[in-house]
C-alpha cells in the first residue's frame, strides 16, 4: 500500500522545472474566481463563479495529470478545460448540488461526499465518453473503500498549509499545485490497481508496514454516509 508520503515524493520530483509555470497558473486561477467573489455584492458574482469554476477546476486537473504523467507544464494546458465546458460546467453543479444536500443532514457526510466525488474531474479528462453524472458515479465507485486514505493525503499537507497562512497566502500559489499533483499521483495509483495501464508511469513499491500515515483498515472508510444520494423529497 503507497503511503501519503510516497505520493508527495512523486508530486515533488515530477513537478520539478514545472513548478513556476504551475504556481502562475494556480494565481490566473485564484484572480479569475476570486474576481466573480468580489463581484457578489451587484449579484452577478455568482453567476460568474459558476461558470468559471467547473472549467478552471478540470483544467487544473488536466494540468496536474499531465505533469504527473511526465509532460512539461504548458499554460493552455490549464485552459483546456473550456473546451469541455458543458460538462464541466454540469460537473461543477452536480457537485455543488449533492455536496450541500448532504451536508444539511450533517457537516460529516458532507464532507465524506466530497470525497467521493473527488476523482470525478480526473474521470472527466480521461473519459470522455462519459457525462458529467456518469464521472461522478465513477468517482464514487473509484473511491470505495479509498476515501480514509483520501484523507490522510490531505491531512499530511497540514504543516504546509499552516505555512501558506504564516505567509499570508503567497506560499498557496506553490503548495496548492504541490497537493493537486499528489491527488493525481493518488488517482493514478487507484487507476492502476483497478486496470493497469501499459504505460503508467508507476510510484515506487512500497513494502507493508505500520505507519502513522497508513488508512485506518477497511472497517474505518468513514461510514458517516452511505454511497447513494440523498432522497428526493
Amino acid at each position: 500500500m503507497v503511503r501519503s508520503r510516497e505520493f508527495r515524493h512523486f508530486a515533488w520530483e515530477k513537478l520539478r522545472g514545472n513548478w513556476g509555470m504551475c504556481a502562475l497558473y494556480m494565481l490566473i486561477f485564484t484572480l479569475i474566481c476570486g474576481s466573480g467573489a468580489a463581484l457578489y455584492i451587484i449579484g452577478i458574482g455568482f453567476i460568474i463563479q459558476l461558470l468559471v469554476l467547473g472549467p478552471m477546476t478540470l483544467g487544473f486537473a488536466i494540468l496536474s495529470l499531465n505533469v504527473i504523467r511526465g509532460q512539461k507544464a504548458e499554460l493552455e494546458m490549464g485552459f483546456e478545460g473550456f473546451k469541455d465546458f458543458f460538462r464541466s460546467f454540469i460537473l461543477a453543479l452536480l457537485l455543488a448540488i449533492f455536496t450541500a444536500l448532504w451536508s444539511l443532514l450533517f457537516i460529516i457526510p458532507g464532507i465524506v461526499k466530497s470525497y467521493s466525488y473527488g476523482m470525478s474531474y480526473y474521470i472527466l479528462r480521461d473519459h470522455p465518453e462519459l457525462t458529467a453524472n456518469e464521472a461522478r458515479k465513477a468517482s464514487m465507485a473509484l473511491m470505495k473503500g479509498n476515501k480514509w486514505r483520501a484523507f490522510c493525503l490531505d491531512l499530511s499537507f497540514i504543516g504546509w498549509l499552516l505555512l501558506c497562512v504564516l505567509t499570508l497566502g503567497i506560499l498557496s500559489f506553490w503548495i496548492m499545485p504541490y497537493r493537486e499533483a499528489a491527488r493525481a499521483a493518488f488517482y493514478e495509483d487507484l487507476c492502476a490497481r483497478s486496470a493497469p495501464r501499459a504505460d503508467a508511469d508507476t510510484l515506487p513499491p512500497v513494502a507493508p508496514e505500520t505507519d502513522a500515515e497508513d488508512p485506518a483498515p477497511e472497517a474505518a472508510d468513514m461510514p458517516a454516509a452511505g454511497e447513494e444520494e440523498p432522497p428526493k423529497e
